[in-house]
């Protein structure tokens, strides 16, 4: 379907190439996952094949045609960009048709493509939504229908599952599933290493280059005999990972659940039995441990992290800094959050995991100050948000869910502003700008717009922005979205260290292996929470003798499914209007 042949594609003569001497071909009938950290060259990769950028060397065939010399084969090419361009204020049909306009198909023809891809994706219950009020899973099915009203015999979907809860993103799966089966080709751009997993093929892209292709078991075998659990107790985990980290026998290391997961290096097989205090178990690589281990691992000296300024917090584990007690918030008829409660301890990691719409971003808005709740109490650094709401967000630190920063200013300017905002002043405000740019990597872009920063960048200053006064609890909405798996698990250490130091953190991820960094976990449906413990307790909920070992996703999807069939509902969460698209209007 796609030959590549040495190809290479530059943007400027004095930076590095975005692909690099490429070699590679792409099946009929396979789903060939492209996976690469921010840069590696995947979007270009894309645009290449789709004829949207010519090759500077080398030859490209597409659908046996050279797109030098025609661009007949776009007629069978359906391509999903990253930021696919749907009218919010057009209704699915209205989308569906315009799109169709655009492709030139007849309208005879383009009727009956739109019946077919309505059912196919299950939109035909929403032809009258407006596309800005569809959940982001029902937004990615719509996107992915406006893509395929050609026929297509090749499919090109830049990260069409970022953003989308677990359900949605197996539905997705499941849609291109179908074309695979029908002999089409699909390359599918993912963050996600899971996702890796399931393709045919992978495709990883590191720097312009081709680390490997071929099928992803092969890739993981790299680590085969490398990997292994560690029994680490709890108060001990953060702290074990990054000095493990610093060893140069040591790859990667992470929580899960309640162990330690380390990946040593080839020539360290023995490494876990000299690291201090280990009691290991070997375990079955991941995708994801070969992908850090092909990327290098995380370079030594960014696991340590200076303190910001002197403060110096004191962890009292009994301590709860955040207290959510029966809230209820209502837009109208529509209940968004049903009589939440939990509480979170200083030192602690809550994650809130649910579907598109199932209210987490409504119940971080009331703890955070940004919205009233209907009914309940909420409390955060001992003050109660319903009579002090402008203290409490003095102890509060939030990164929001899309990228929330004034792009027109530096970042630098926005560190000021957002001191500013937070009460830092004089000696104090220089030296926590000083610290972000420092320990977050910033200064080489301190006087650039925001706007023009890379992806991960951003997501770097959203979170120093947000931990810039040294808050007591930290809210992360998505946090990570997008981002690739390195740039994820650097953000993490962050994170955990913050925690360290004494932040109690609530965050809210899409990525389920980032749920196992958490100390518990809630499971909200509709709005109410309908699971709540420990990550390796919630993995426990869903244990059968047919299935002994279910992942964290696997225990998510059972108990919304559970949930559902007890209370009678439809457990797509799909069919859900997205919670904060409703809080929005209301605000408005």
């Amino acid at each position: 379907m796609i030959r590549f042949d040495h190809v290479t594609k530059r943007f400027s003569p004095k930076q590095r190439p975005a692909l690099r001497d490429v070699t590679v071909e792409i099946l009929a009938g396979a789903i060939t996952g492209l996976v690469g950290p921010d840069g590696a060259g995947k979007t270009t990769f894309l645009r290449l094949a789709a004829g949207l950028l010519m090759a500077t060397e080398g030859r490209i065939l597409v659908l046996g045609e050279d797109p030098r010399e025609s661009l007949n084969f776009r007629d069978h090419l359906s391509y999903m960009p990253q930021k696919f361009g749907l009218y919010e204020d057009l209704t699915v049909l209205e989308n569906l048709q315009l799109y169709a306009r655009l492709r030139g198909i007849p309208q005879a023809e383009s009727q009956e493509n739109i019946k077919r891809l309505l059912s196919f994706t299950g939109l035909e219950p929403f032809t009258g939504r407006l596309a800005g009020h569809l959940s982001g899973g029902m937004k990615q099915k719509l996107g992915l229908a406006c893509s395929m009203l050609v026929r297509p015999k090749l499919m090109l979907l830049d990260e069409p599952g970022v953003g989308v809860d677990p359900i949605s993103r197996r539905e997705l799966w499941k849609i291109v599933c179908e074309q695979r089966d029908q002999g089409v080709g699909i390359v599918w751009s993912t963050p996600y290493l899971d996702e890796a997993e399931r393709c045919d093929y992978v495709l990883v892209l590191y720097e312009g280059q081709v680390l490997f292709f071929g099928q992803p078991s092969e890739f993981t075998a790299r680590v085969k005999g490398r990997t292994f659990l560690a029994d680490v107790p709890p108060h001990e985990r953060r702290h074990v990972v990054r000095q493990w980290l610093e060893d140069p026998r040591v790859v990667d290391t992470r929580i899960q659940g309640q162990r330690v997961r380390v990946v040593v290096r080839e020539n360290g097989e023995d490494a876990g039995k000299k690291l201090p205090g280990l009691r290991r178990v070997t375990t079955d690589p991941r995708f994801e441990d070969a992908f850090i281990d092909a990327l290098g691992g995380i370079p030594k000296e960014r696991v340590t992290f200076r303190r910001n300024g002197n403060h110096e917090a004191v962890v009292n584990g009994r301590e709860e800094v955040v207290v959510a007690d029966g809230l209820v918030k209502k837009f109208g008829h529509f209940t968004a959050v049903d009589h939440v409660s939990f509480r979170v301890r200083r030192g602690e990691v809550f994650g809130l995991l649910g579907p598109n719409g199932a209210g987490k971003s409504t119940t971080f808005r009331m703890l955070c100050g940004l919205l009233a709740p209907t009914e309940g109490r909420a409390t955060v650094a001992g003050v109660d948000l319903r009579k002090a709401r402008a203290e409490a967000r003095r102890h509060v630190g939030y990164m929001a869910q899309k990228f929330s920063l004034y792009g027109n200013l530096t970042v630098k300017q926005n560190l000021q502003f957002f001191g500013g905002v937070y009460g830092l002043r004089g000696d104090n405000l220089r030296n926590a700008i000083d610290w972000a740019l420092e320990e977050l990597e910033l200064k080489p872009f301190a006087d650039q717009n925001t706007i023009q920063l890379p992806l991960g960048f951003k997501q770097r200053l959203a979170l120093a922005c947000a931990i810039i006064h040294r808050p007591d609890v930290v809210f992360l909405d998505e946090p990570t979205s997008g981002v690739d798996p390195l740039a994820r698990r650097e953000f993490w250490l962050r994170i955990d260290q913050l925690v360290e130091q004494g932040a109690a953190v609530i965050v809210t991820t899409h990525f389920m292996d980032e749920a196992e960094y958490c100390d518990h976990l809630a499971l909200i449906n509709r709005g109410r929470i309908i699971a709540m413990d420990t990550p390796d307790a919630v993995r426990a909920m869903v244990q059968s003798p047919e299935h002994p070992n279910p992942t964290l996703e696997e225990a998510f999807i059972e108990l919304l499914i559970r949930f559902g069939e007890q209370e009678g509902v439809e457990t797509n969460p799909n069919t859900l209007l997205n919670d904060e698209k409703r809080s929005e209007e209301k605000t408005k």
